[in-house]
Protein backbone atom coordinates (compact mmCIF):
# COMPACT_ATOMS: atom_id res chain seq x y z
CA UNK A 1 0.00 0.00 0.00
CA UNK A 2 1.19 3.70 -0.98
CA UNK A 3 2.31 5.38 2.42
CA UNK A 4 -0.30 8.05 3.51
CA UNK A 5 0.82 11.88 2.27
CA UNK A 6 1.78 13.53 5.37
CA UNK A 7 0.52 17.14 6.50
CA UNK A 8 2.29 17.63 10.37
CA UNK A 9 5.78 16.67 10.72
CA UNK A 10 6.61 17.93 14.24
CA UNK A 11 4.44 18.97 17.18
CA UNK A 12 4.64 20.75 20.79
CA UNK A 13 1.88 20.86 22.98
CA UNK A 14 0.43 22.84 25.83
CA UNK A 15 3.90 24.79 26.82
CA UNK A 16 3.04 27.54 29.48
CA UNK A 17 3.56 31.31 28.04
CA UNK A 18 6.16 31.25 30.97
CA UNK A 19 8.35 28.61 28.95
CA UNK A 20 7.58 30.50 25.99
CA UNK A 21 9.58 33.64 27.43
CA UNK A 22 12.25 32.50 29.22
CA UNK A 23 12.97 29.62 26.71
CA UNK A 24 12.12 31.76 23.77
CA UNK A 25 15.77 31.02 21.37
CA UNK A 26 15.24 27.37 21.92
CA UNK A 27 11.67 27.52 20.93
CA UNK A 28 12.86 29.88 18.05
CA UNK A 29 15.33 27.39 16.73
CA UNK A 30 11.95 24.72 16.25
CA UNK A 31 9.93 27.43 14.01
CA UNK A 32 12.71 29.56 12.52
CA UNK A 33 11.22 29.57 8.64
CA UNK A 34 8.78 26.91 9.57
CA UNK A 35 4.64 27.37 8.55
CA UNK A 36 2.09 25.91 10.45
CA UNK A 37 -0.79 26.34 12.52
CA UNK A 38 -0.96 27.38 16.43
CA UNK A 39 -3.23 27.44 18.95
CA UNK A 40 -3.60 30.35 21.96
CA UNK A 41 -5.25 28.89 25.28
CA UNK A 42 -6.73 31.04 28.78
CA UNK A 43 -7.44 29.01 31.49
CA UNK A 44 -7.45 25.06 30.34
CA UNK A 45 -10.20 26.59 27.00
CA UNK A 46 -8.82 27.56 23.83
CA UNK A 47 -9.00 31.26 22.99
CA UNK A 48 -7.38 31.87 19.59
CA UNK A 49 -6.10 29.52 16.27
CA UNK A 50 -3.80 30.89 13.72
CA UNK A 51 -1.93 29.64 10.86
CA UNK A 52 1.48 31.87 10.06
CA UNK A 53 3.99 30.97 7.39
CA UNK A 54 6.53 32.12 9.78
CA UNK A 55 5.86 30.68 13.29
CA UNK A 56 8.71 32.40 14.75
CA UNK A 57 7.96 36.00 13.99
CA UNK A 58 3.87 34.98 14.85
CA UNK A 59 4.74 33.61 18.43
CA UNK A 60 7.05 36.50 19.22
CA UNK A 61 4.70 38.82 18.15
CA UNK A 62 2.05 37.45 20.32
CA UNK A 63 3.83 37.76 23.37
CA UNK A 64 3.19 41.93 22.51
CA UNK A 65 0.78 42.64 20.83
CA UNK A 66 -3.18 43.08 21.83
CA UNK A 67 -3.91 39.12 22.42
CA UNK A 68 -0.59 39.19 24.41
CA UNK A 69 -2.63 39.22 28.21
CA UNK A 70 -4.89 36.74 26.52
CA UNK A 71 -3.54 33.85 27.05
CA UNK A 72 -1.61 31.28 29.07
CA UNK A 73 -0.24 28.67 27.32
CA UNK A 74 0.19 27.55 23.40
CA UNK A 75 0.55 24.63 21.17
CA UNK A 76 2.28 24.56 17.56
CA UNK A 77 1.91 22.50 14.62
CA UNK A 78 4.59 22.43 12.01
CA UNK A 79 2.96 21.45 8.57
CA UNK A 80 4.81 20.00 5.29
CA UNK A 81 2.56 21.46 2.35
CA UNK A 82 -1.09 22.10 2.48
CA UNK A 83 -2.95 19.11 0.71
CA UNK A 84 -3.73 16.34 2.83
CA UNK A 85 -7.57 16.46 4.19
CA UNK A 86 -7.05 13.91 6.61
CA UNK A 87 -4.41 15.17 8.10
CA UNK A 88 -5.89 18.47 8.64
CA UNK A 89 -9.02 17.01 10.32
CA UNK A 90 -6.65 15.47 12.62
CA UNK A 91 -4.80 18.90 13.20
CA UNK A 92 -8.22 20.42 14.13
CA UNK A 93 -9.20 17.81 15.99
CA UNK A 94 -5.93 18.25 18.80
CA UNK A 95 -6.37 21.71 18.19
CA UNK A 96 -10.04 21.92 19.28
CA UNK A 97 -10.14 19.17 21.95
CA UNK A 98 -14.31 18.73 21.15
CA UNK A 99 -16.25 17.23 24.02
CA UNK A 100 -17.01 13.71 24.09
CA UNK A 101 -20.66 13.63 23.32
CA UNK A 102 -19.14 15.07 19.92
CA UNK A 103 -15.99 13.37 18.06
CA UNK A 104 -15.33 10.34 19.75
CA UNK A 105 -12.15 9.89 18.13
CA UNK A 106 -9.11 12.22 19.05
CA UNK A 107 -6.68 13.22 15.96
CA UNK A 108 -3.85 11.44 15.38
CA UNK A 109 -1.12 11.90 12.94
CA UNK A 110 0.18 9.98 10.05
CA UNK A 111 4.30 10.55 10.97
CA UNK A 112 4.56 13.11 13.81
CA UNK A 113 7.75 14.06 16.05
CA UNK A 114 6.90 15.33 19.63
CA UNK A 115 8.78 17.86 20.18
CA UNK A 116 8.37 18.21 23.88
CA UNK A 117 11.13 15.35 25.02
CA UNK A 118 13.68 17.47 23.00
CA UNK A 119 11.97 20.67 24.19
CA UNK A 120 13.11 19.35 27.98
CA UNK A 121 16.43 18.48 27.11
CA UNK A 122 17.63 21.84 25.45
CA UNK A 123 16.21 23.43 28.92
CA UNK A 124 18.01 21.46 30.94
CA UNK A 125 21.13 22.08 27.89
CA UNK A 126 20.32 25.95 28.39
CA UNK A 127 20.37 25.03 32.57
CA UNK A 128 24.15 23.78 32.67
CA UNK A 129 25.52 26.21 30.35
CA UNK A 130 24.28 29.11 32.34
CA UNK A 131 25.33 27.54 35.61
CA UNK A 132 28.96 27.60 34.00
CA UNK A 133 28.93 30.92 32.84
CA UNK A 134 27.87 32.21 36.45
CA UNK A 135 30.84 30.10 37.90
CA UNK A 136 33.25 31.13 35.84
CA UNK A 137 33.07 28.34 33.49
CA UNK A 138 31.61 30.11 30.22
CA UNK A 139 31.36 27.56 26.85
CA UNK A 140 28.22 29.77 25.74
CA UNK A 141 24.88 28.51 25.41
CA UNK A 142 23.72 24.80 23.92
CA UNK A 143 22.14 26.86 20.75
CA UNK A 144 23.53 25.39 17.05
CA UNK A 145 26.14 27.52 15.49
CA UNK A 146 25.05 29.47 12.71
CA UNK A 147 28.03 31.15 10.66
CA UNK A 148 27.64 31.76 6.67
CA UNK A 149 31.03 30.65 5.41
CA UNK A 150 31.96 30.72 1.82
CA UNK A 151 34.14 28.19 1.32
CA UNK A 152 32.16 25.03 3.04
CA UNK A 153 35.63 22.88 2.70
CA UNK A 154 36.83 24.35 5.89
CA UNK A 155 33.49 24.01 7.83
CA UNK A 156 32.52 20.40 7.84
CA UNK A 157 28.95 19.42 8.47
CA UNK A 158 29.91 18.01 12.12
CA UNK A 159 29.79 22.01 13.00
CA UNK A 160 25.64 21.90 12.08
CA UNK A 161 25.22 18.58 13.46
CA UNK A 162 26.65 16.26 15.49
CA UNK A 163 25.31 12.79 14.41
CA UNK A 164 25.10 10.64 10.91
CA UNK A 165 22.33 11.52 8.56
CA UNK A 166 21.12 11.05 5.03
CA UNK A 167 21.14 13.26 2.03
CA UNK A 168 18.74 13.24 -0.87
CA UNK A 169 19.22 14.78 -4.19
CA UNK A 170 17.09 14.53 -7.71
CA UNK A 171 19.51 14.56 -11.06
CA UNK A 172 18.19 13.71 -14.17
CA UNK A 173 14.83 12.71 -13.05
CA UNK A 174 17.10 10.53 -10.06
CA UNK A 175 17.10 10.17 -6.71
CA UNK A 176 20.74 9.93 -5.24
CA UNK A 177 21.50 9.05 -1.52
CA UNK A 178 24.29 10.02 0.11
CA UNK A 179 25.22 9.65 4.19
CA UNK A 180 26.66 12.02 6.38
CA UNK A 181 29.21 10.62 8.79
CA UNK A 182 29.22 11.57 11.96
CA UNK A 183 32.58 13.82 11.42
CA UNK A 184 31.31 15.86 9.07
CA UNK A 185 32.29 13.89 5.46
CA UNK A 186 30.01 12.46 3.23
CA UNK A 187 30.03 8.93 1.13
CA UNK A 188 28.89 8.76 -1.81
CA UNK A 189 28.67 5.87 -3.86
CA UNK A 190 31.30 4.19 -1.76
CA UNK A 191 33.58 6.96 -1.51
CA UNK A 192 34.59 9.75 1.07
CA UNK A 193 34.47 13.32 0.51
CA UNK A 194 34.97 16.17 2.59
CA UNK A 195 32.40 18.29 1.82
CA UNK A 196 28.76 18.08 0.61
CA UNK A 197 30.04 20.31 -2.50
CA UNK A 198 32.76 18.16 -3.27
CA UNK A 199 30.31 14.74 -2.91
CA UNK A 200 27.88 17.07 -5.46
CA UNK A 201 30.15 17.94 -7.82
CA UNK A 202 30.37 14.07 -7.96
CA UNK A 203 26.79 13.09 -8.58
CA UNK A 204 26.31 15.85 -11.27
CA UNK A 205 29.31 14.86 -12.88
CA UNK A 206 30.68 18.87 -12.59
CA UNK A 207 33.69 20.68 -12.12
CA UNK A 208 31.72 21.95 -9.06
CA UNK A 209 28.79 22.36 -7.23
CA UNK A 210 27.35 24.22 -4.39
CA UNK A 211 26.58 21.03 -2.39
CA UNK A 212 24.69 22.87 -0.06
CA UNK A 213 21.77 23.72 -2.70
CA UNK A 214 22.40 20.34 -4.27
CA UNK A 215 21.85 18.11 -1.41
CA UNK A 216 18.54 18.06 0.82
CA UNK A 217 17.96 16.58 4.47
CA UNK A 218 15.42 15.58 6.50
CA UNK A 219 14.64 18.38 9.07
CA UNK A 220 11.47 16.19 10.55
CA UNK A 221 10.04 13.51 9.18
CA UNK A 222 8.86 13.90 5.76
CA UNK A 223 9.84 17.42 5.14
CA UNK A 224 13.06 17.21 3.20
CA UNK A 225 14.77 20.81 2.90
CA UNK A 226 17.75 22.36 0.95
CA UNK A 227 21.15 21.38 3.28
CA UNK A 228 21.74 24.92 3.55
CA UNK A 229 18.84 25.45 5.96
CA UNK A 230 21.27 23.61 8.61
CA UNK A 231 23.25 26.82 8.03
CA UNK A 232 20.25 29.13 9.12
Amino acid sequence: MPKTPQLVCQHLENISRDALEKYLPIVRRYVVRRQGVYALYRRGKLYYVGLASDLRWRLNAHLTDRLSESWDRFSVYLTVGDKHLRELESLLLRVVKPKPQGNVQSGKFTSSENLLRRFKRDIKAYHRAELNALVGQDIGLAMPKSPREPDDQHVPLSTYAGKPFILHARFKGKTLHAQVRRDGTVRFQGKIYRSPSAAGAVACKRISCNGWWFWKYERAPGDWVRLDELRK
